[in-house]
């Protein structure tokens, strides 16, 4: 059997214009970001699962375009074996056809902005444009804006998340910039919070930063988490960790949980207030803080400078795939990332049934009231 014709973009506006009709078999966020003027989208797996709906004449030519070539050359091959006699694919796909200034046409409404901001976004079938525009609309409470909150920010912030909610009390300490890369040398001394909307304004603009330079307590942890979609945990005490999960639980918000110790590191989520007896929460990990001897803080144990950037960007993934629905999130499973021996493991977490927060029936007493119980207050 002949091999599939393929044709420059200047021939097959040729053809087009002919009277050919002119197919792009990309993605609907790769169609967002434009097309060849009057052609018709289609990605390539709804037209090989029901090509006579969009070309009922078998007969009639066809060209078939898409980013670069390859996927509109398989799409022709199966057309063939459906039927199909006159089928052309574009060499160098799209790409090639802008690159040659042909005539094109907006896919989006949105503005040239967005659509280049995102461009490899709206290329992932799992993301497109439904996605990007999902996490427009999105708001992500961010506590901690030092180790861990810096690179999940800089990630959340580069994705286009709508509105990053920065909650931390401390300033910039030199200490801080082996490890904290929101920050510089010349903010050393700025609130945190402050120094992160400088830095996160200036990678993206688009995205909204509401700071608060407030340590997370039980007075103000529901106002925090009330309107937010998702909770990133980058807190580096055990009562602002207590404090998250039990609001998550009462609010019924993800929370995305991160540590780090030396050269190891942990990430879970915790979605007990979304899915009572199946889901953990914090305290089914730990019931009670360890002994201080036991959890010594960065100031007192050190840590390596990367290990943070490895876990926070873990936590930006995660949080981004809860917003847009998509993957396997980390819910009833820790992952352990050991950097010496450069190896994660996996660990199950079920949810305690005795849990006295996220069990099935179990009335909150209070933040107040769980702080003191577990001795984190």
């Amino acid at each position: 059997m002949d091999e599939i014709e393929e044709i420059g973009p200047a021939e097959a506006l040729r053809r087009q214009q002919a009277g050919a009709r002119l197919v792009d078999v990309r993605e609907p966020g790769e169609h967002a970001l434009g097309l060849p003027r009057d052609a018709l989208a289609v990605p390539r797996a709804a037209l090989e699962a029901a090509p006579a709906q969009w070309l009922p004449d078998a007969g009639a030519e066809v060209v078939l375009i898409c980013a670069g070539g390859m996927r509109s050359l398989v799409a022709a091959r199966a057309l063939r074996a459906r039927g199909y006699t006159r089928l052309a694919s574009v060499a160098g796909g799209f790409d090639q056809w802008r690159r040659e200034g042909l005539p094109e046409m907006a896919g989006a409404d949105e503005d040239a902005d967005f659509l280049e901001r995102y461009s490899r976004h709206l290329r992932l079938p799992q993301v497109g444009l439904d996605g990007q525009r999902k996490l427009a609309a999105s708001r992500v409470l961010l506590v901690g804006a030092g180790g861990l909150g810096s690179p999940a920010a800089f990630y959340l912030a580069a994705a286009g998340v709508g509105r990053l909610v920065l909650a931390d009390d401390d300033v910039v300490d030199r200490s801080n910039l082996q490890r904290q890369i929101l920050h510089t040398e010349a903010r050393i001394g700025v609130p945190k919070v402050e120094s992160a909307r400088a830095a996160l304004g200036a990678l993206n603009p688009r995205v909204g930063i509401e700071t608060h330079r407030v340590r997370v307590s039980a007075d103000n942890v529901e106002s925090l988490v009330r309107d937010v979609d998702v909770v990133v945990d980058g807190a580096d005490n055990f009562a602002a960790r207590y404090l998250l999960s039990d609001a998550c639980v009462q609010l019924g918000k993800p929370l995305v949980y991160g540590a780090v110790h030396r050269f190891e590191g942990q990430a879970s989520v915790f979605d007990a207030g979304r899915q009572r007896g199946r889901a953990p929460c914090y305290r089914c990990l730990f019931p009670e803080p360890p002994a201080p001897e036991d959890a010594p803080n960065c100031a007192e144990a050190g840590v390596l400078g990367v290990l943070p950037g490895i876990i926070g960007l873990l936590q930006a993934t995660e949080a981004i795939k809860l917003l847009l629905q998509i993957g396997e999130p980390l819910t009833g499973r820790l992952l352990h990332f050991d950097a010496l021996r450069m190896r994660f493991r996996e660990t199950r977490l079920p949810a305690d049934p005795a849990c006295p927060v996220c069990a099935p029936g179990r009335a909150f007493p209070g933040y107040r009231e769980m702080l003191a119980a577990c001795g984190a207050g």
